[in-house]
């Protein structure tokens, strides 16, 4: 059963009911986000889906593998007392590594790219957190690669610090099982989950423990334009915080039932469409999985429970997506309202360049190695 809130504007005693836990430590206040209905115009009038408002923990969704692969690492002995944690980010997992090292006493230097916001790169120092900034993409592997490379020298220089690798640490997928369990606490059960799809490690670890639960269950991945994950070839990509120009291990192929790919100016008008009229948004891949949610509320059956996943929210995109300087500069404002994606059979077929879905999903490294010849 749904639970649904009570009206605490009415009934003042229902204020004290189901308040936050007190708590002495900063990462008491991960988890237990709350779940938003989110209606017209995403969706059509009278059906909605479900929206996890993960940028309401301190730091965004990734503050959950953060906390779980630190913890991991610690009691298998991986990570040593005081040692320094070392790790890639575009910025959300960052926060939460800032916050693992805080709490268990590590310092913490995240490698990024110039694409990190001024306004993350600033409260991660403000955090106590090193942050080392690369100058020039990988000439195959972008930025992400760029990263990788320049962690594994530090890593070299410093023999007891630890690298998370959230692309390819199975931990990584295990953190997000409490993101699940609140979603059946919240909802009962879902029908169909949306997500955006980076590192691979929340929609194979909340679709693993939600199809504990009910095995039909439907996930659909969210991805951008230019994004090698599902076979799409590489481009330069504007949105950060979903898609890849590398294949991480942890994204779970085979759990995908299809996948939508979103062009950044469809993402802009999903951000401020949900900003205007749910008070509730956030960053690329709030905008990206917003939209491909409402198209599943106008594609199944109406009483199908959809659950889409949030990760983060709006202010570290102040001057990017809800800035209009930078959207007009961008091409972002002048596209018409996504409506209805485009369809292709295969990833192959060819190159997405606005909101396209394919309902075969293939391990893009499958068809590398089926497109060389043998030798």
């Amino acid at each position: 059963m749904t639970k649904v809130a009570l009206d605490t504007f009415n009934d003042p005693a229902a204020a004290l009911i189901g308040a936050p836990v007190a708590t002495r430590h900063p990462h008491g206040l991960v988890g237990n986000t709350p779940v938003l209905w989110i209606g017209a115009p995403l969706a059509p009038v009278g059906r909605g889906f479900w929206a996890k408002l993960e940028g309401l923990n301190p730091g965004g969704m990734k503050d959950r593998p953060a906390l779980h692969m630190v913890r991991s690492a610690t009691d298998r002995g991986e990570l040593a007392p005081g040692a320094r944690i070392v790790e890639s980010t575009s910025g959300t997992l960052g926060l939460g590594l800032a916050l693992a090292g805080m709490v268990r006493h590590h310092p913490v230097t995240v490698v990024t790219d110039p694409g990190l916001e001024p306004i993350i790169a600033r409260i991660l120092t403000a955090y106590g957190t090193k942050i080392d900034l690369v100058t020039e993409p990988h000439p195959i592997g972008g930025w992400q690669q760029a990263r990788r490379d320049r962690v594994a020298e530090l890593l070299a220089a410093e023999p007891d610090a630890w690298c998370p690798d959230q692309y390819n640490n199975p931990d990584n997928v295990d953190g997000y099982a409490s993101l699940a369990f609140e979603l059946i606490e919240q909802l009962g059960d879902v029908d169909v989950l949306v997500c955006a799809v980076g590192t691979g490690g929340s929609s194979a670890g909340v679709a693993r423990v939600l199809r504990r639960f009910d095995p039909t269950l439907r996930l659909i991945g969210v991805d951008t334009v230019f994004s090698t994950i599902f076979g799409q070839p590489a481009g330069p990509r504007l949105m950060r915080g979903l898609g890849s120009s590398i294949y991480p291990v942890n994204v779970d192929y085979a759990a995908f039932d299809e996948v939508h790919w979103v062009a950044p100016s469809e993402a802009v008008w999903a951000c401020r469409t949900l900003a205007a009229t749910h008070h509730a948004t956030g960053g690329w891949s709030v905008g990206a999985v917003g939209l491909v949610a409402g198209w599943a509320a106008r594609v199944f059956d109406a009483d199908t429970r959809i659950a889409a996943i949030f990760p983060d929210g709006p202010h570290r995109y102040f001057d990017t997506i809800y800035n209009d300087d930078y959207c007009g500069e961008n091409g972002l404002l002048a596209a018409d309202p996504p409506v209805e994606p485009e369809t292709i059979t295969h990833p192959t077929q060819r190159v997405a360049h606005s909101w396209t879905r394919c309902a075969t999903v293939v391990d893009p490294r499958n068809i590398a190695c089926a497109a060389e010849p043998a030798l």
